[in-house]
């Protein structure tokens, strides 16, 4: 009785508009008050004891890093290399923005911010070369997914915090994913430009593809030193995200000189603002997920689940089905707040691994980005390109199947997500 009032005030704090937050919270109290023997106090301090959790201490470090990376002109220069490279192949534009955005998810790890720093320049420069105003969106949108992906991703950091599972681990297991399906897409745009006769760039000389990575060299070398760090072990993940903040400042304030040191507190303000929602949402999760083990709703679920003798992969089945389906009504880091205490316990009792747990829902929260009514990617995308919301779901409806393709081989070849960490020994 407890677990279905539990959800049904959730749904309907979601489905009256109430933010996300709210509704977690509201949910969480009134079980609390209720149907369990728990004060209000122990409640409260669940909700402050967030804020001693260390590794989401790299949550607000990586946004800033990111706020950094894209308030500066570190997106141009990425876009700029992307494009040196294959430019000069049918359907090169797209393609170069496509790169752009694997290149910038790996110092940013947040969706939007990609397709912002990125769409911004790559969307009306391809719809200037010829490609069709769709096409164009339709790419900038889906390969903004990668930004979760592709560490750092802030998604992968908080499902690491949830489960306690090794962050470091986590972002290594994302990178030959992120990749298989930055060549999935890429692949996509060539057989669409053989097609459609899309244009080409002129092929840019030696010489300039250098100049063009020299130009790129800072920025895409955050990600060597997140990853080298932490498996030299120079810094731990949570240190990691600071030396990555400080870096991002160096980069953007004295190096490309993009930012000025008079506006570098509104680039802290902004950071602040998008920390201390997320940390919000974070915070109210985690009152949901106290209550959720309180009344022993995991406990039960995992019971009821496992009874039903379905095997891992069909487990895997109802897992994919389940986040695809939360993904289309909220927002990444709820889901993965949400979902992953029932779905966790459940997983390792199969045996699945939870590094390979944790990529799975990942890919499923990419999805959710481009899947209508509240992938966050379509509304960014829409105001980027200044398109009617209507448009730029018909761009990006049609990508889903490589998404989905990629899904699938991802869920059930569980090595694509393992291989990197067990080659480094870590696993």
């Amino acid at each position: 009785m407890s677990a279905l009032f539990l959800v049904v005030i959730l749904f309907i704090g979601l489905a009256m508009g109430v933010p996300v937050a709210i509704s977690l919270g509201l949910a969480s109290i009134s079980t609390l008050l209720l149907f369990a023997d728990q004060s209000l106090l122990s409640l409260a301090q669940r909700f402050f004891h967030t804020t001693q959790i260390y590794p989401l201490l790299a949550v607000p470090f990586f946004i800033l890093a990111a706020t950094f990376m894209t308030t500066g002109g570190v997106a141009k220069r990425m876009i700029d290399f992307a494009n040196a490279l294959v430019g000069h192949f049918r359907g090169g534009l797209a393609m170069a923005a496509l790169l752009a955005c694997a290149f910038f998810s790996a110092v940013s790890g947040s969706a939007p911010a990609t397709v912002v720093a990125v769409g911004s320049v790559m969307i009306g420069g391809m719809i200037r070369s010829g490609y069709s105003e769709r096409f164009a969106a339709g790419v900038i949108c889906n390969a903004g997914t990668l930004g979760i992906l592709i560490p750092p991703s802030i998604v992968m950091v908080i499902y690491g915090a949830v489960t306690e599972t090794s962050i470091g681990n986590l972002f290594l297991a994302g990178m030959l994913p992120g990749a298989i399906l930055t060549i999935a897409m890429m692949i996509t745009i060539a057989v669409i430009a053989r097609r459609q006769d899309l244009p080409r760039q002129p092929r840019m000389s030696l010489k300039e593809t250098i100049h063009a990575g020299w130009e790129a060299f800072w920025g895409l070398i955050l990600l060597v030193i997140i990853l080298g760090g932490i498996y030299l072990g120079i810094f731990t993940p949570t240190e990691a995200a600071a030396v990555s903040a400080v870096y991002a400042f160096i980069v953007a304030v004295f190096v490309y000189k993009d930012i000025k040191l008079k506006d570098v507190p509104q680039v802290l303000t902004e950071s602040a603002k998008i920390t201390a929602m997320l940390m919000f949402i974070i915070a109210n999760a985690y009152l949901f997920a106290f209550v959720l083990t309180t009344e022993q709703i995991p406990q039960i679920a995992s019971e009821w689940i496992v009874g039903l003798g379905l095997p891992p992969w069909g487990f895997l089945i109802v897992v994919n089905i389940l986040l695809l389906v939360f993904g289309n009504f909220m927002e990444p880091t709820s889901v993965v707040l949400i979902l992953t205490p029932i779905i966790f316990p459940i997983a390792t009792q199969m045996g699945i691994d939870p590094i390979h747990l944790g990529v799975i829902m990942v890919l499923n929260m990419q999805i959710g980005l481009v899947t209508p009514p509240v992938g966050l990617n379509l509304f960014v995308t829409a105001s980027v390109a200044k398109m009617p919301m209507e448009d730029v779901i018909r761009a990006a409806i049609p990508w889903l199947m490589v998404l989905l393709s990629v899904l699938i081989i991802i869920t059930y070849v569980p090595i694509v997500s393992l291989i990197v960490p067990s080659l480094l020994g870590v696993l």
